[in-house]
């Protein structure tokens, strides 16, 4: 083999582990980080603040009654919180159970929906009586004493709390590796970055903010997708900490279907994507002249390939180069080069993925990993312009909820 192919092959294994070796880097980073978490305690006898709890859905017809319902399930004075469900498209039938109900219905009608469409509307249209606003997805059901402990986190100066949402179903193999990813961000991009001192990732649900910044924030939102992103961008440029709760629970309905599943994705994947282009260079002048590091590093973040991907590329990726090296003799030294990128990200997996999801279902599950990795890898390759459309994700009535999260 000539020396010029043998040069080639090694030149693409040095950019390639470049680019595998940093995001995993960063991954494995923030992940060991993590281990080191622990809750803050905050005030046991805090004051009583007056809460939004604010429900955008879209034609959420099949499971809107039973969220409604309990999200009134709370162990903080029914006097001091609303349940406020913004209903755009709903079934006429749908509107009239929910009026008999001790909830607030805020009707909505857009030529195109979208969530942040949505809570401004609803917004304008309630007084401004309140403290915190909490926002949820129309599928999300609060554990009891979420209320209370995001009220508790408020007597910091804290601006905006993030929830730990987790799953409320675990009924397929699909649902648990969905499971699973949301636990891996959670330790990662909420845990792994309170312990090094940056703010926690908002998710776009179970998170909740001071009320008259977050509607005035709100005013200045035009995300069609991913408006928690532009949320966060704003947030991390002006130097606001964001906090996370991981004692705070919201349960959250896990795709079942491979195409909610891709759409899904696609949506977060583009949003992100977007968001990266439009803020990395400001993001970068801010790390040099102010010392922005939180907003330095949630672009950075943005551009991080999918968890999934990034295991399936490595292992793929470093078997077949190792195959290759062996087969044309280059030097051992860059073989071991991959394994240690790949060390370094199973690694990171065990350290992020929760003991309780150490269980034959997981393991069962894993057989889907593949599936996974490759509508994964559809949806990266289908994100143009999908941040740029509202993608309504359905969801069906799941009542089940999990014990499956960590105490």
């Amino acid at each position: 083999m000539s020396e010029l192919l043998i040069d080639s092959i090694v030149v693409i294994q040095v950019v390639l582990l470049i680019l595998l070796g940093m995001a995993t880097l960063y991954m494995f980073l923030f992940s060991f980080a993590g281990l080191f978490y622990k809750q803050n305690t905050y005030a046991s006898e805090p004051d009583y603040r007056k809460i939004a709890v604010l429900i955008p859905g879209y034609k959420e017809d099949e499971v809107i009654l039973e969220v409604a319902q309990e999200a009134l399930i709370q162990d903080y004075p029914t006097e001091l919180f609303d349940v406020v469900i913004i209903a755009d498209s709903f079934k006429s039938e749908t509107l009239a159970q929910l009026r008999k109900m001790p909830v607030t219905v805020v009707e909505v009608s857009f030529e195109k929906s979208t969530k942040s469409k949505a809570l401004n509307k609803a917004m304008e249209a309630l007084p401004e009586i309140y403290d915190i606003a909490v926002i949820l997805d129309a599928d999300n059901i609060m554990a009891a004493d979420f209320l209370s402990k995001v009220n508790a986190a408020f007597e910091e100066n804290f601006i905006a709390i993030q929830g730990h949402r987790t799953a409320k179903n675990l009924d397929t193999s699909l649902a648990i590796l969905d499971a699973v990813s949301e636990e891996i961000n959670n330790h990662v991009f909420r845990k792994g970055h309170r312990v090094v001192g940056l703010s926690s990732a908002i998710i776009g649900s179970g998170m909740a903010f001071r009320y008259i910044f977050f509607k005035q924030l709100m005013l200045k939102v035009t995300a069609v997708g991913g408006f928690d992103k532009e949320i966060e961008l704003k947030l991390l440029k002006e130097r606001y900490k964001i906090e996370y709760l991981d004692d705070a629970l919201v349960y959250d309905e896990k795709v079942q279907k491979s195409e909610v599943f891709s759409n899904q994705r696609r949506r977060w994947l583009s949003a992100q994507l977007h968001y990266f282009r439009q803020d990395i260079l400001q993001a970068i002048r801010d790390l040099v002249t102010k010392g922005n590091v939180d907003y330095f590093d949630k672009a950075i973040q943005f551009i991080q390939p999918p968890r999934v991907l990034l295991l399936g590329a490595v292992t793929a990726l470093g078997g077949f180069f190792w195959l290759i090296n062996y087969l044309v003799g280059i030097a051992s030294g860059i073989n071991y080069t991959w394994l240690t990128v790949f060390i370094l990200t199973i690694l990171a997996f065990l350290f992020a993925i929760p003991r309780t999801f150490y269980n034959s279902r997981t393991f069962e599950a894993l057989i889907s990993l593949p599936k996974g990795m490759l509508l994964m890898l559809g949806s990266l390759l289908k994100i143009r312009g999908a941040n740029k459309s509202f993608i309504h994700t359905r969801h069906s009535s799941v009542k089940a909820v999990s014990k499956h999260t960590e105490s």
